[in-house]
């Protein structure tokens, strides 16, 4: 009994060598990770990478984040700075991190009248401490 209980052990533990060179191999030679598609390219996503946000304008919890934004930088302005009014956001991207990491490009305006402009913001969401902070908030770039 205890012989074929060893002879199983080898068995098994040659099965995971073998995986595991294969494994190191294929890494080697360059090869990416991921999912290959038909046309023989990897589709894959980094860990932690920033992911597009789809179809931000219908989703609530993205447009309350924006709203979060505007509020707490209207809190937070010092030196006469102009209060905004949240209109919109209109793009956004995700990031896992300890949390989530939105990175949000937000449309206001200030209250006082003047066109709507856009500002980029950066908002992490930590459900678990059911907390938000907001990290950024500043004039967008010019594209």
């Amino acid at each position: 009994m205890a012989r074929r209980l060893l002879g199983a052990c080898c068995v098994l533990l040659a099965a995971v060598l073998l995986v595991a060179a294969a494994a190191a191999s294929a890494r080697a030679d360059g090869e990416p990770s991921g999912i290959r598609q038909p046309s023989g390219e990897y589709r894959g996503r980094k860990v932690g990478a920033r992911t597009e946000v789809r179809d931000v304008e219908r989703d609530g919890e993205v447009q309350e984040l924006g709203r979060f934004s505007v509020a707490e930088y209207n809190r937070r302005r010092v030196g006469g700075g102009e209060r905004l009014e949240f209109g919109r956001v209109v793009a956004a991207q995700r990031q896992v991190v300890s949390g989530l990491k939105y990175y949000l490009r937000v449309a206001a305006a200030a209250e006082n009248g003047g066109g709507e402009r856009l500002f980029d913001a950066v908002v992490v969401v930590k459900p678990w401490l059911e907390s938000r902070t907001l990290l950024r908030f500043a004039p967008a770039a010019p594209k």
